[in-house]
Parts: C-alpha cells; structure tokens; sequence
C-alpha cells in the first residue's frame, strides 16, 4: 500500500466524519494489509522523576501550577530503574519507556544518569524509549549512542488549540524536537490526546499534522484524558468510547504502518470497548499498574483479555528496518 504524507484537510475530515461501522471496517481491512493483525505491542511506562515540573500543560498533575496529591519524587536510581524494567519484560513487554517531568533535558548529570539508564535497559534486550521534554539534536544523539530506540514527544492537540492547554512552550517547540529525534535516527513515538476540550476540527487537524510529517511517526499513542483533581481539567468529562474508536481508526488509515497504542484512559474501558479500539487499529498498549500518575489494568487482566481475544506480544525489535534504508 501506498504510505502517503500528503493528506489534505479535506480527505481527512471525509474520513474521520464516516458511519462508525463504515470507518472501523476499513480501518481494520487496512491494518489487516499492512501489519500482523492480532499482535499487540506492550509497552511499560517508568516515571523515573515525578512531579516538580514548571510546565503549565492543563491536564497534567505533575505541573507545579496545580495543587494535586502528586508525591514529587526525584531521579531513581539506576537499581530501580533495572528492577522495573525486568519486571515489565517478565511481563510480555517489548518496550520500556522512561519518562522524567522535565521541560526540556539539561547537559548535566541528571542526564548523564538517564543515558547510563537507557544503556543498561538496552542490555536487557528490551526496546528503550525516552520522553524527558524537549532535546537538542546534540541530546538526541548521546541517547541514541546510549541505546535508546525510540523518543516519545507528543503534540497533544491541534496547533490552533495548542495555547489553550499549555502557554510555557508552543506548537513549533515540538515540532523542532521531532525533527531533532528523526535526524538522530531515533524512531519518533508522537500522539495526542483528546479529552480537552477540543473539538472535532482540532482532532482532525492534530491527525492532519501527525500524517503529513515528513515520515510518519513509528508509534502513535491516542490518549484519552483522565481528569485529575487539582488540574485545570479536573471538570471534564471523560470521552465516549466511539470518540476513541474514531480516533484510533482515522488514525489507521492516514497512517497504515504506524504502531497506533491505545494509552491513557483504558483502565475505564470495558473489555468489548477495548476489543473494539483492536478491531480498528490500534496495536499496542501501555501494560503496568501506572502511566506516569494515573491508573492502568493489571498485567493479569490484560493477559486474560489477549487470550480472549486471540492477541498476542509483539517481540522487541521486530520489523524493524534502518532509517538510513528509508531515507536511500
């Protein structure tokens, strides 16, 4: 199938707006074509630094500008860090993302710590992502020569909505980190999140954005938001399941090759709402008690529902192929 960059506004807002039945069977028939059908990515999320961060993102308890019942923790230590991630392998996860809440990564030795991590968790055969806040291409490159596989970064919303939720970085300030993880041959793991406040148009624009990057992202998390006491966002309601559903599909068929991961919101989901975001598309999930700060399902209930369901874990480093073949 043809990989297409070049969607309009137009073609995306056709799609997106389809009979719900009509969209997920064509979003299945295309994730059917172009990727294992039935095998899931299962990642695991570690905050190896929590809390304490000066951003003013709305939905995000970690901000200093909310009074939440966060416990600010500082880095782990490497010890932890080793514990978790063999944990999460002995699980059936392929993939271990570390996540610090920092705005961006300082050359010090905080970040020193995080490569010596990121080496020491590629060692253990496992897929390493990062989110750690804005990089340098500089920065990128030591965690690529560390080990890491892949960067997580996402844009969250629309670019005309994007003010709205955060004001202490813009759209563009994303983007110039994307760009740097592509040039450090990193993979780019960028989603967003609904839930906002947004409307259908911002959806469909943040999409837009997502599948007319020059590559599309490897990993695409559609997050629904978890309201939190003590953010801005704490009074919103939480998104209908046909929202995400639509969300993950549309995103399927913009994006055929794109890992599509169903993130933060599943632990309100049925298992029937979870088999329908599987049916169209989505192929990974976050496995673990926790995503950063709000709940996830249990590892046992997760693999109740992959045999169930007929899924199964996707293994660490499959199908990969080197950015340098792409690019030739």
């Amino acid at each position: 199938m043809n990989i297409r960059t070049d969607w309009t506004l137009e073609e995306i807002r056709e799609i997106y707006n389809r009979p719900l039945l009509d969209l997920m069977f064509e979003a299945a028939t295309i994730h059917r074509e172009n990727n294992a059908y039935g095998e899931v990515q299962i990642s695991s999320l570690i905050s190896i630094k929590t809390g304490g961060c000066k951003e003013d993102c709305s939905y995000c308890p970690q901000s200093i500008k909310f009074n939440t019942d966060i416990t600010v923790h500082p880095l782990m230590q490497l010890a932890e860090v080793k514990r978790k991630a063999l944990t999460a392998k002995e699980n059936g996860a392929s993939r271990v993302c570390m996540g610090a809440s920092w705005r961006e990564v300082r050359d010090n030795r905080d970040f020193d710590r995080v490569l010596e991590m990121v080496k020491e968790v590629n060692d253990m055969g496992i897929e390493v992502c990062c989110t750690l806040g804005m990089l340098t291409y500089e920065q990128a490159q030591k965690l690529k020569e560390s080990g890491c596989f892949a960067y997580n970064h996402n844009i969250d919303t629309s670019r005309d909505y994007y003010d709205k939720i955060i004001t202490t970085r813009n759209f563009d300030d994303r983007l110039e980190t994307l760009d740097n993880v592509r040039k450090a041959q990193m993979t780019v793991c960028c989603g967003g999140i609904i839930g906002l406040g947004e409307t259908d148009e911002d959806r469909i624009q943040m999409l837009h954005t997502l599948s007319t990057l020059e590559v599309h992202p490897d990993s695409v998390p559609i997050n629904a938001l978890v309201p939190v006491k003590g953010t801005a966002l704490e009074n919103n309601k939480r998104i209908n399941i046909d929202e995400m559903v639509r969300m993950i599909a549309t995103a399927r068929i913009l994006m055929p090759k794109s890992v599509v991961r169903l993130s933060a919101g599943r632990n309100e989901m049925s298992l029937a709402e979870q088999a329908m975001c599987f049916m169209a598309g989505a192929n990974s999930i976050f496995a673990g008690e926790k995503l950063l700060t709000t709940p996830n399902p249990d590892i046992d209930e997760d693999m109740r529902m992959f045999k169930m369901l007929g899924l199964k874990p996707r293994a660490p480093f499959k199908d990969v192929q080197k950015l340098e073949e792409v690019e030739a």
